[in-house]
């Protein structure tokens, strides 16, 4: 059988006898992403909507905002606390690919990860829904195609939840050509791509039949001929971007070690719940969630925003993410990197009416995502995802050179070992 340790190249027998498991991981891939949205919709329905309407209270007021964001704060803190497998692993801590988790971790993360996402906290599904589909199918490999290593299950997993997620295939399989170089000993690297492509073009059709794109549309005009200009005024958009997401980073890990001095998961979470609804009470229903239909509503409504009220965004939803991620909510960062990416590109394209607003979102949302993920790829293609617009990518290609250099060596929003 075709390994990821380099030991032997795959063959064509081989990779014939694995699609079959590469389609059902990227499909379960989907469809878990899918039950888990979908639930989480209801859930976010009935704190934004229905109780709010019971009370006959606006569910947009500060008041609102500050009580449910507190209370989940509060929920969260209690599973990390009480519930078996305690939530599993801090997402401060962990990479989009690590370890599977024990069964028995799965159901706490869910239900922490199912409050997130409902109740406005500033985080995405990337993380949680990768290592939850992850411990699931790497069990049912074993029980069922015990001969398939878990080191290519786990490759395939990420890859379909990532194409789930993101939209693109390619994305998910170029995000993953390092982690598959670095394993190969033999073969062609596209023998070794081949299954986790597989698994990434199943759960990026799947989930687009069953929900559509995670992204919001923007109807935003295309950027067609680029001009010499857009080059350094595109990387400075998208520098900037990469500079907020890396002020971020510089306190990640001591903001993280002081909500720990608090030792116990339900008194810093529900601490983190409260400080969360007071950002949101001071920014307003943008702010919320994990970003990406906010996103599109910031864009189709941005020319009735000044710079300032604009920055003021930016700071709030910063701020945001960085009290979600190291407070022990369960979330991932991608998604609102891209939104802070966006409100960038949408601050400078208010200063700069002259600059092409899909320039300008994409070139923020290149540096925003890439200072996050430091990952090429996939802000490349989540920048092109985000505007729709193809003519962007030959600029951004060359974009993206001068913020890699920027943050290539800076800190990530990453804390490297349990505190």
């Amino acid at each position: 059988m075709p390994g990821m340790n380099g030991q032997e190249a795959p063959t064509v027998a081989g990779l014939l006898r694995l699609s079959v498991p590469a389609i059902l991981v990227g499909a379960v891939s989907a469809l878990s992403l899918f039950l888990v949205e979908e639930t989480a919709h209801l859930l976010e329905h009935v704190l934004w909507v229905d109780l709010p309407g019971l009370f006959g209270l606006d569910p947009d007021s500060g008041w609102w905002i500050f009580a449910v964001l507190s209370v989940t704060g509060l929920a969260v803190g209690a599973v990390c606390t009480f519930v078996p497998g305690r939530g599993g692993r801090d997402s401060a801590t962990v990479e989009l690919l690590a370890p599977p988790l024990p069964l028995s971790a799965v159901p706490g993360l869910l239900l922490a990860s199912l409050l997130v996402l409902a109740g406005g906290v500033s985080l995405g599904p990337e993380s949680p829904i990768i290592a939850i589909n992850t411990a699931i199918l790497v069990a049912l490999t074993v029980r069922f195609w015990p001969r398939i290593e878990v080191k290519l299950v786990v490759l395939m997993t990420g890859a379909g939840t990532i194409g789930a997620l993101f939209g693109t295939p390619v994305a998910a399989a170029l995000v993953l050509t390092g982690v598959v170089a670095a394993a190969a000993g033999g073969g062609a690297l596209w023998d070794r791509l081949f299954l986790p492509l597989l698994a990434a073009a199943t759960g990026s059709l799947t989930m687009r039949m069953l929900d559509g794109p995670q992204f919001g549309p923007t109807g935003i005009e295309p950027l067609g001929a680029p001009q010499p200009s857009d080059l350094l005024l595109g990387a400075v958009v998208a520098c900037a971007a990469a500079l907020i997401i890396l002020a971020g980073a510089a306190v990640f890990t001591p903001l993280h070690a002081s909500f720990r001095r608090l030792r116990s998961p339900l008194l810093y979470t529900t601490l983190g719940g409260v400080l969360l609804g007071g950002l949101g009470a001071l920014g307003g229903p943008v702010t919320l969630f994990k970003g990406g239909q906010q996103m599109a509503d910031l864009i189709r409504d941005a020319g009735d925003l000044t710079t300032t009220e604009l920055l003021l965004i930016v700071a709030v939803k910063l701020c945001a993410l960085l009290v979600a991620a190291t407070a022990g909510f369960r979330g991932g960062r991608i998604f609102p990197a891209t939104f802070l990416g966006a409100t960038v590109g949408l601050v400078a394209q208010s200063l700069l009416p002259e600059l092409p607003l899909s320039l300008a979102l994409a070139c923020g949302v290149l540096g925003a995502v890439l200072a996050e993920s430091r990952d090429g790829w996939i802000a490349l293609f989540i920048a092109v995802v985000v505007v729709g617009d193809i003519s962007v990518l030959a600029v951004l290609c060359l974009v993206v050179l001068p913020v890699w250099l920027l943050v290539m060596g800076a800190p990530k929003m990453l804390v490297r070992a349990e505190e």
